[in-house]
């Protein structure tokens, strides 16, 4: 995938943004010995949209005012948000942090194939379609045998991870239009927006005023929206703006293992070894999509002339 070049600032935020990503499903790990899923994202988002809103005012910046630039927020803040969050934090009651991470690495196999269907700037190349279908093959191979068997909780948590993962590829080619935004403006927006829609819908499927506010669930809650929320989106979208949406899709390469890590070392987790191959595929998939490490290699090592 063509993408614009990015310099040694860049590749520092996408490398703090994977950690604070990969950060997020430790924390709701957390979270969810004390508040229900729904609740979880409520908890997420609404501190989040408090700081970023003052920090955003803080900096000099407004929020805008005119209706398309709110029904885009509330659009971005439903896709990119509460419903992926939702979707992640009921799957994460079944299966692993570790699992889940490494299912949201699909978001740019889903990316692929959609912006060749609704972009005219991002067609289907050999290269994309041969990862498309290895990585894929890694997602089959994650879901596992017991897909066959019948839809038992843990395959729907897996697939409930899956459509976060969808969720996040369209928010990912919708949200181009708010790159012409001040980072922290189109941040707070968004988790505005995200608020709006989770506040009813915690109360109605969850129950909020229930949580134990036990010392671990208030850390993990300011980490989750404070860092892995609020510092993750001002990162999210300064990389969207400045090096486009394609290099911004690198940082999939790099959640899985943090969030694994943190699992295994914190949590205790054990990552299968069908969870641990089909990762290696999924990334796979992902680096001939990418095509820049073939390219280079194919530089450094080339072809003798014809003789």
């Amino acid at each position: 995938m063509a993408g614009r070049a990015m310099g040694a600032t860049e590749w520092l935020l996408l490398t703090a943004l994977s950690i604070l990503w990969g950060g997020s499903f430790f924390f709701v790990e957390v979270l969810l010995d004390a508040a229900d899923p729904m609740s979880v994202v409520l908890m997420r988002v609404a501190p989040a949209a408090v700081a970023l809103t003052v920090f955003t005012y803080a900096a000099g910046y407004r929020l805008p005012r005119d209706f398309v630039t709110w029904r885009a927020f509330l659009v971005m803040g439903a896709l990119n948000n509460a419903v992926p969050f939702t979707l992640i934090a009921w799957g994460q009651v079944h299966i692993d942090s570790g699992l889940a991470a490494i299912m949201n690495a699909a978001t740019p196999l889903f990316t692929v194939v959609l912006a060749h269907l609704v972009t005219a700037d991002e067609r289907l190349t050999a290269n994309r379609g041969i990862g498309v279908l290895v990585g894929l093959l890694g997602v089959v191979v994650l879901v596992g045998p017991e897909a066959l068997s019948g839809l038992g909780l843990e395959v729907l948590a897996q697939l409930a991870v899956l459509g976060a993962a969808l969720c996040y590829a369209m928010a990912g080619i919708y949200g181009r239009r708010l790159a012409v935004l001040p980072a922290p403006t189109a941040a707070a927006g968004m988790l505005i927006a995200s608020t709006a829609i989770a506040i009813p819908v915690a109360f109605v499927l969850g129950a909020p005023l229930s949580v134990d506010p036990t010392a671990p669930a208030l850390g993990a809650m300011l980490g989750l929206s404070l860092l892995s929320t609020a510092c993750a989106y001002l990162i999210y979208f300064r990389v969207l703006a400045t090096a486009g949406a394609t290099n911004l899709l690198l940082v999939t390469f790099l959640i899985p293992p943090s969030a694994v890590v943190l699992g295994v070392v914190v949590l205790g987790e054990r990552p299968t070894l069908s969870a641990i191959a089909g990762m290696i595929l999924v990334l796979l998939g992902l680096v001939v999509i990418d095509g820049r490490l073939i390219r280079r290699s194919a530089a450094a090592n080339p072809t003798p002339a014809a003789r």
